[in-house]
């Protein structure tokens, strides 16, 4: 099947993941069930991942006819490429409802195993050190594409923890997110606890404060310098939030009980890895109960930005924790195959109509 008859095949269809257990019982009543059928098909869902209605079968032939003819499917897909890297980690590739693709990360490490899920086909945001940035916005995910990706994945029965760290900025499409987390968290869903999810931001401050104030799952704020007008040279998103008000706004949050707060930081030689810069991040973060992840930049083609060395990394990590701002560094995984921070990019597959 060619990409336009599939785009339009995948428009034609009304997706039963990315549904609330409220929204599963309207589906059976409109189709003349009974309303606990709702609840009977978030269980097979969800909970037992089953890939077509068919396999429904505690619902009725009729039923399950009937869903059929109403245009409905369970809506999970399977990746459509998959690359392994020599660390183990892997990155998948998806179809999108909007005819693009998006990409999710696996990431092995002992007992634990995380997947970096995507928001969006692309990202507006415009940060010039991320690829998918570079790529431009495409178009947003539903909130049943980003728990497909949890899914769908041959590895789902292993994740302990979701990050919402790959395409795209979670809050310019907060309101799927949000669905996305509830379907995740909630009994009838996943089951997930809110403390094994982190979801990040570039700090756009109208939807983080309500993504804190509906859910309990822990936020990432991608930081990268701590004055407001050096920042705006990496991150458009500074003219519109700034990062005084962003931290602000955090400053106004409850972080004392399980719910984590940290700041990402991509570290890039000789823009924001001086002295002034550790002075200025403890000044901006100090009182606030939060971490700094250190992240190794990831060179991207056609940049001027590069990484520091090993040592660097080192020295700016004792320098803020000796500043009193709780400091690691974050290992550096799948970079071999372009999965690593920064580097997800759908752009070759576009291209080619993979």
């Amino acid at each position: 099947m060619n990409d336009i008859r599939m785009e339009k095949v995948l428009k034609k269809e009304e997706w039963l993941m990315g549904r609330s257990l409220q929204e599963l019982k309207q589906v059976a009543e409109e189709i003349g069930m009974k309303a606990f059928a709702g609840r009977q098909m978030a269980d097979w869902i969800y909970k037992k991942r089953v890939a077509g209605i068919d396999g429904m079968t505690n619902l009725s032939l009729e039923a399950r006819r009937r869903l059929g003819e109403a245009g409905y499917v369970v809506g999970r897909r399977e990746p459509c490429e998959v690359q392994v890297s020599v660390d183990g980690t892997k990155k998948y590739l998806f179809r999108t409802l909007g005819g693009g693709y998006i990409e999710a990360v696996y990431i092995p490490d002992g007992e634990r195993a995380t997947l970096c899920v995507s928001s969006q086909a692309g990202c507006r945001m415009g940060c010039r050190f991320c690829m998918t940035g570079r790529q431009g916005f495409r178009h947003h995910l539903t909130a049943g594409e980003i728990v497909n990706q949890v899914v769908a994945i041959p590895e789902a029965e292993r994740l302990t923890n979701i990050v919402f760290m790959g395409m795209g900025e979670p809050m310019d499409n907060v309101g799927e997110v949000l669905r996305a987390v509830e379907i995740l968290t909630a009994e009838w869903g996943l089951g997930w606890s809110p403390t094994r999810i982190t979801v990040s931001t570039v700090g756009v401050i109208p939807a983080m404060e309500r993504l804190l104030r509906e859910t309990k799952v822990h936020l990432a704020v991608s930081l990268h310098d701590p004055f407001g007008e050096e920042r705006g040279r990496l991150m458009p998103v500074e003219r519109r939030y700034e990062i005084e008000e962003v931290v602000g706004a955090l400053r106004k949050q409850d972080f004392a009980h399980q719910r984590r707060l940290s700041f990402e930081y991509i570290v890039f030689k000789g823009v924001n890895d001086s002295k002034r810069h550790v002075e200025g991040l403890a000044r901006l973060l100090k009182g606030l109960p939060c971490r700094i992840n250190l992240i190794r930049f990831h060179a991207i083609p056609e940049s001027s930005l590069r990484g520091v060395s090993p040592e660097e990394m080192k020295r700016i990590n004792g320098a803020l924790n000796a500043a009193g701002i709780l400091t690691t560094t974050r290992g550096s995984r799948g970079e071999d195959i372009l999965a690593a921070c920064g580097l997800l990019s759908t752009v070759a597959q576009e291209e080619a109509g993979a």
